[in-house]
């Protein structure tokens, strides 16, 4: 016998077969026989009804060879042989070696072994080991699947069937192709090696390693794991899936792809549910809002992506020592929420957000987006503005609540709303003329490359031009005062470094 399988029982329990005595294959019943000298030295011919039986293994045919000195028989014709109460064997054509109870079926071969029904044009069987190799297609219905095949093998003792070359599952919901899978009959669950497409109307699966329970849709794949939904992609270094409830988890290298908001979720460890749509990542998460070179990168230690309470648009919220950067615009916060339907960020728990020269903070702030660039930025309660004049001196701007309008990626003027204080430093030709103390309910501040232009105070206005060095040093700072410029995430790589301040 030349094919691996019977190579292997051979080596593995050939002492065992020669030391066993040899069972002879008896006849039953036929309506005809006759001898052929011509043959073979004890070859006889049965025909018609023809029945033989050698220990639990029947065989049934319309016609046989029987080759007593060999031990053998070929049959043909309605083959059917059978094996206690379980396995039911049939074909056309059968070559039946006694002495190894090897049968060789051919054409319209059919394997029923209770649940389980192998159709195929080509099959070995060991009724000895029980167990069945095809190498030209082969077709199995178990239970509500459909399993196809090239080439496989069927082990009936543990109900256990591998498969190799263009291994396709049908099921109702979904439809798996393979390169090799092995598939237990009683559990219904796949095992996976190598290149494997899940493919059904919710989603798409990939992996190269892994395993499907077809009974429960509980699965677990590895190695290049993917998971594509809609307008989702998920993968991870291992991906945890219920389809029934349409919940996920990744593990190690994961991401999950917004396609249509163009936002990326990054971190170690995610749990995504379908519907209704919810994500969370932790551990080294980052979210990224793709915008070219512009991109904007956000770490926390948790991130979460819900839908809000139109079911139509995502809010993604970041939880704890918050830190982002973009070439343009860098912040931290405790935390900070996305809306989706806004195109706004809200940052909550002492923010600070740096714009080209500028530290804006607040009690909370609302960075409002237009085509993935900053617009304008609400800074609610107890907002200043700070910038460097020189290596001691800074440009401040407070008030209960500001507007700053962006241009260009920079700030083009401030509006101020209640309480409005200032304090710039006048220079004319890099030479200090002054430092320019105001105050006004309402202020309006236009600036030119960052730099104050001109101010209008709109309400109630107080302002002196005080000569450089005539007002003392604690008079240069407004109440609330605080310079974070070690705290800016100057690069996308020190969003993951927190300075507890």
């Amino acid at each position: 016998m030349s094919r691996p399988i019977f190579l292997l029982v051979i080596l593995f329990t050939g002492p065992l077969l020669c030391a066993q005595e040899e069972q002879q294959i008896e006849i039953l019943n036929s309506e005809y026989m006759e001898f052929d000298a011509s043959i073979g030295t004890g070859v006889v011919k049965y025909v018609g009804e023809v029945a033989f039986q050698q220990g639990n293994i029947l065989l049934n045919c319309d016609s046989a060879w029987y080759f007593s000195r060999e031990n053998n028989v070929h049959a043909y014709g309605n083959v059917h042989i059978i094996q206690g109460d379980t396995l039911n064997l049939y074909g056309d054509e059968l070559r039946y070696y006694g002495n190894e109870k090897l049968a060789e079926v051919r054409n319209n071969v059919t394997l029923v072994d209770k649940e389980t029904t192998l159709t195929t044009d080509y099959l070995d069987f060991d009724l000895e080991n029980n167990i069945g190799y095809y190498e030209r297609h082969g077709h199995i219905v178990n239970g509500d699947n459909t399993l196809e095949s090239r080439a496989g093998y069927y082990y009936s003792r543990s109900k256990l069937l591998y498969f190799r070359d263009s291994v396709v599952i049908v099921n109702p919901e979904y439809t798996i192709y393979a390169d090799t899978l092995r598939y237990h009959t009683v559990t219904e669950i796949a095992y996976f090696v190598g290149p494997t497409q899940i493919i059904s109307p919710e989603n798409y699966i990939y992996c190269e390693n892994g395993w499907y329970d077809t009974q429960k849709n509980i699965s677990q794949f590895n190695k290049n794991a993917y998971l594509e939904s809609s307008e989702q992609y998920l993968r991870g270094d291992s991906l945890y899936y219920e389809r029934d409830n349409g919940m996920g988890m990744a593990f190690d290298n994961v991401e999950l792809y917004d396609s249509a908001q163009q936002i990326i979720l990054l971190g170690k460890y995610a749990i995504y549910f379908e519907d209704p749509e919810y994500a969370m990542l932790t551990d080294s998460a980052v979210l990224i809002q793709i915008s070219g070179e512009d991109s904007l990168f956000v770490h926390a230690d948790t991130l979460k992506s819900v839908l809000d309470s139109s079911g139509q648009y995502k809010i993604i919220r970041a939880y704890y020592k918050v830190k982002f950067h973009r070439p343009d615009m860098q912040g931290k916060c405790d935390s900070l929420a996305y809306l989706e339907s806004d195109s706004v960020f809200q940052l909550y728990g002492d923010p600070v957000l740096w714009s080209q020269i500028h530290q804006l903070t607040a009690e909370q702030m609302d960075v409002h987006m237009a085509f993935e660039e900053p617009d304008y930025i609400e800074l609610r309660n107890a907002a200043f503005i700070a910038s460097r004049d020189d290596s001691i001196q800074f440009n401040q701007i407070r008030g209960k609540n500001m507007v700053g309008h962006f241009k260009e990626d920079q700030l083009s003027h401030i509006d101020i709303t209640g309480n409005g204080q200032t304090i710039w430093f006048g220079r004319d030709e890099g030479e200090m003329i002054g430092v320019n103390k105001g105050e006004s309910s309402n202020i309006k501040i236009y600036l030119v490359e960052g730099a104050v232009d001109r101010v209008n105070m709109i309400s109630s206005p107080s302002a002196i031009l005080h000569p450089p060095g005539d007002l003392p040093k604690e008079e240069l700072y407004l109440s609330g005062f605080i310079w974070l410029e070690e705290h800016r995430p100057k690069t996308k790589e020190d969003i993951f470094h927190w300075i507890e301040h």
